[in-house]
Formats: C-alpha cells, sequence, structure tokens
C-alpha cells in the first residue's frame, strides 16, 4: 500500500504532466509565454518575452565558470529546451533535459533536430524526484521555474545533489512567496497550477544545508516577476481572439484572471523569484 506522501507526490506528478501536455497548456505556453523559453525573463534591457526569457538563460549561463565542451548539464523541468539548446550552441555543453510533458519533450526533440544539436541535447521523459541517472554523473543542475510544482521541493534538491559530481553547481530560479508572506493570502495564486504552496529563499537555504550543499547564494530579482506575468497578460489579452482559436476560451479566460492574481500578489510583496546557486563540496 502506498504512503500518504507517496500519493501526494503521485497525484502532483501526474496533475502538472496532464497539464502540460494539454493543447490548451502547449499552445499557450509555446506561442504567448516565450516560445522555446517558458520561464520569467529579466526585463531590464528588452519588454519582448521572448528576449527577456533569453536573458535569464545568458546571464545565468555567465554566472558558471568555464563552460565547455566538457560540461556536462542536466535541465531538471526543461520544457521546450531553450535552455539546453543555448548551453550546447554556445559552450558545446552536452545537456540531458528531464522533463514530464511528452507534449513539450515532443517538440524539444524536434527543435534540436532542426538546429543541428540533436547530438549534444538529450531529452528524457521523468520526474526530478526520482532522477533517472546515475549518482556524481553531472557538473552542472540547472533549472528555470519548474521546481515549484513538485509536491516534495526538499526531494528535488537532494536529487540534484545525487547526481552532481563533487565540485558541481546547481543553479536555477523558482517562482517563491515572500519570506514575510502573512499565511493564507496566496491560494488565488495556487489555484491557477493546482499548487498547494510554494518555496522560498529561506526554505531553499535550509533545504540546501540539510541536503549537504557549503554555499548558497541567491540574487533576488523580485521586480521581474510583475513585469513579467504583466506582459505575458497583454500578450494574451491582444492576442484574445487568436488564441482562443487555437485554445479554449474557458482556458484563456481562467489563464487571465490567474496570471492577474500572480500580478496582484506580486506587487503586494507576497511573491518572490531570484537566481538561486548551490555549491557540492568537492
Amino acid at each position: 500500500m502506498k504512503s500518504e506522501n507517496q500519493n501526494k507526490y503521485d497525484t502532483a506528478r501526474k496533475v502538472t504532466e496532464v497539464y502540460y501536455d494539454s493543447p490548451d497548456a502547449d499552445n499557450f505556453y509555446f506561442n504567448i509565454w516565450g516560445g522555446e523559453d517558458i520561464h520569467i525573463g529579466l526585463y531590464d534591457e528588452t519588454p519582448e518575452i521572448s528576449k527577456a526569457s533569453r536573458c535569464t538563460v545568458a546571464y545565468m549561463a555567465k554566472t558558471i565558470a568555464n563552460l565547455n565542451a566538457n560540461t556536462r548539464v542536466i535541465d531538471l523541468g526543461a520544457g521546450y529546451g531553450g535552455a539546453a539548446r543555448y548551453l550546447a550552441s554556445n559552450f558545446g555543453c552536452k545537456v540531458v533535459c528531464l522533463n514530464l510533458s511528452d507534449v513539450q519533450n515532443k517538440t524539444n526533440r524536434r527543435m534540436n533536430l532542426a538546429q543541428g544539436l540533436d547530438d549534444l541535447v538529450q531529452v528524457v521523459h521523468g520526474s526530478f524526484e526520482d532522477i533517472p541517472e546515475p549518482d556524481a554523473k553531472f557538473d552542472v543542475a540547472w533549472s528555470q521555474d519548474a521546481i515549484l510544482h513538485s509536491s516534495n521541493r526538499e526531494q528535488v534538491i537532494a536529487e540534484a545533489w545525487r547526481v552532481l559530481k563533487p565540485g558541481g553547481i546547481m543553479i536555477y530560479t523558482d517562482p517563491m512567496q515572500a519570506d514575510s508572506c502573512p499565511a493564507g493570502v496566496l491560494q488565488p495564486v495556487y489555484d491557477r497550477i493546482h499548487l498547494e504552496s510554494l518555496g522560498s529563499f529561506a526554505f531553499y537555504r535550509d533545504v540546501a544545508e540539510k541536503c549537504g550543499f557549503t554555499e548558497f547564494r541567491k540574487e533576488n530579482m523580485t521586480h521581474n516577476l510583475s513585469v513579467h506575468y504583466s506582459r505575458v497578460l497583454d500578450e494574451l489579452e491582444r492576442n484574445y481572439e487568436s488564441m482562443s482559436k487555437i485554445s479554449s476560451k474557458d482556458y484563456i479566460d481562467r489563464m487571465i484572471v490567474g496570471l492577474q492574481n500572480w500580478i496582484d500578489a506580486a506587487n503586494t510583496g507576497y511573491l518572490a523569484w531570484g537566481i538561486i546557486r548551490l555549491s557540492k563540496p568537492e
């Protein structure tokens, strides 16, 4: 008989998988959210969602020393694989994309082939709570705005620790609640993507220490969160008619409400976002 925690994990995984495999979600994220890169962008230099999202990838990569053809990377919750292709094409890294959505994985493989990167980027269907890779294989564990979907975020960090080589790093972003967020105010935020909670900078610091990481660096870039969700909402409303033809009108209407809830929570200081970097000791 499965434990209550295992049932909770199975349910969260299935909900995430079904959601991102749906035509409604696939059409929305690929056409509105950013295309190759479906995560929060950096907007200091551009108002365009896709360019801002790629800026996040480039900025994260800059913080990692000596990325090269010998660097092995695993991208946890890789989506359509934009970050993997960036790392492969710019640095020659070998990247494993681990992702739950078969629909996104098919698009990822197609884009790898189209860009001539299928020899460097491998796409694997699987969960980041149980990474199907051996211990100490990777130099870098990378993730962008994916860990929030886990019902056991501590296990995700522990699995990243396991598959990292000694001296390896984990670098990731995640939409979070602010450390000072009052209890009970984020339910409208959770409802948009079927969450029960969010992590926080303090939570991830504690988890990193428990798992054995010896360094925790955070770069609080929360101001981009509100801008990003506002830009996505603007684009969705501007393209409402065309999007209603490829995603259901009910989905689009619910997404508009959900995005506004995230914007409101960000503007009241209840949400946080930024880049976290962890180091595994040699």
